[in-house]
């Protein structure tokens, strides 16, 4: 058994590039099926076949519907030399590093389509694993991988559940990189908060009796527009935003139900349980003014995504020497961005989450083309976007082989994740499990 300094040996890096490479057109394939094929959360019974064939026939063991969920997967690999190891009793020296494909799409009305790209997240998480292999492979080196397959990004968290079920336990590190309009590898990477409302008052006639009614559109109305009065409070960086989904039946009739969507995010735990109180507040003061009740069920709780430095700026590293141009990281921190339910993984083991440009390949952001849009639909499926997202699946899979290879790497990310993410940490209260119901 050999062991190499990190991937800055030329050849194990050529190993890793070389191995994406070769599976260039066959990934392509991969990412433009799931792309014509969109299914949302918990639905990606394609995707979930088409990438479980794949990685399986690649030489990883592939448990499907894995942690209980239909579409969720994992696929492992562990080198000979980590074998001969663990085989003379000393697994303990065997490192694993995790990588990430998400595969769901988003709705549009009555359509579907992949406009966040997880059809090319899909196969940077494909490549990424097997460029890793490949090096482990030829140079009699010790590691596993472990590849996911995490459904419902989009809706409640996918990786939530599997968290729950320990899938993420004893790796040393996980990572996976998104598709956007620019190269980010320092993202403010936003928590969020969601849930439906519902108030129930009583029906009658709205002209002949309404004294006789209790409006329950007036308690939605009423906490919408109080929602909208208290973002002028919140931090600039904190989000609020809602959606009536039921203001009644017939306009001559006072409504005795009406439902709304509400999500709210922050850049931080203490930010997002303030937000979250606040929204609490204004939701039970509307039900309390118009003598409705209200139920509240809280669907989803993303945590911010945490920035493990070691692993960050080694991808920047690798990734800049692959031809990518980064703005100056105050400029990437400022940069508007959305919200994962990887961030719940990077609370768990360290992570990281960048975004690669899939617009152009030069450095310059476009914000003609934005996520979750139908413009971003049209461009997943660019030759453009696949080169981006093998740059990126190789950056990770050079980083994610020095988590398993380098001397001293994965120590320095843990007791990283160790200051950042203490045990015992008092943020998750305010990231309670999905599903709950007030």
């Amino acid at each position: 058994m050999t062991n190499a300094v990190s991937s800055r040996d030329p050849k194990i890096a050529n190993d890793v590039k070389q191995a994406i490479d070769s599976e260039t057109a066959s990934l392509r394939e991969v990412s433009l099926q799931i792309h014509s094929n969109p299914e949302l959360g918990y639905e990606e019974v394609f995707a979930h076949k088409i990438l479980t064939d794949y990685i399986e026939e690649r030489g990883f063991t592939v448990t499907r519907h894995a942690y209980d969920l239909k579409t969720a997967f994992v696929a492992e690999y562990v080198s000979p030399a980590a074998k001969a190891l663990i085989a003379d009793g000393h697994g303990d020296k065997v490192r694993t590093v995790g990588f990430i494909s998400e595969m769901d799409a988003l709705p549009f009305g009555d359509a579907k389509g992949h406009a966040c790209g997880h059809n090319l997240i899909a196969i940077v998480g494909l490549a990424s694993a097997l460029g890793t292999k490949v090096a482990l492979e030829k140079n009699n080196l010790v590691g596993r991988i472990k590849l996911f397959g995490t459904p419902a990004e989009e809706t409640t968290g996918g990786k939530i559940d599997m968290i729950n079920k320990g899938a993420f336990e004893g790796l040393d590190a996980c990572m996976m990189s998104h598709p956007a309009p620019a190269d980010v590898v320092y993202c403010t990477i936003l928590s969020v908060g969601g849930m439906t409302v519902e108030y129930f008052g009583k029906a009658s006639h709205a002209s002949a009796s309404p004294w006789e009614g209790v409006n329950a559109l007036d308690a939605m109305v009423h906490a919408y527009n109080g929602l909208a009065l208290v973002r002028q409070q919140t931090a600039p960086t904190s989000r609020i935003h809602c959606v009536i989904t039921n203001g009644g039946a017939a306009a001559n009739i006072i409504p005795d139900y009406a439902s709304g969507k509400i999500m709210y995010r922050a850049t931080s735990a203490d930010d997002h349980t303030k937000v979250y109180d606040a929204v609490m507040k204004v939701v039970n003061a509307a039900a309390e003014a118009t003598g409705c009740t209200v139920k509240i069920t809280k669907e989803m709780e993303y945590q911010p995504v945490p920035i493990n430095e070691h692993l960050a700026s080694r991808y920047a590293s690798y990734t800049a020497d692959l031809g990518v141009k980064y703005l100056p990281r105050a400029v990437q921190e400022s940069l508007p961005s959305g919200s994962t339910d990887m961030g719940n993984v990077a609370h768990v083991v360290p992570g990281i989450h960048p975004v690669f440009n899939i617009v152009g390949l030069n450095g310059e952001i476009d914000r003609s083309v934005s996520n979750h849009s139908f413009g971003f639909v049209a461009q997943a499926k660019t030759e453009v976007a696949h080169e981006a997202s093998l740059r990126s699946a190789k950056g990770l899979a050079l980083t994610g082989l020095d988590v398993l290879i380098e001397e001293g790497f994965a120590a320095a990310i843990k007791d990283s994740f160790e200051k950042q993410i203490p045990k015992g940490d008092s943020t998750e209260e305010a990231f309670e499990s999905n599903e709950a119901t007030v």
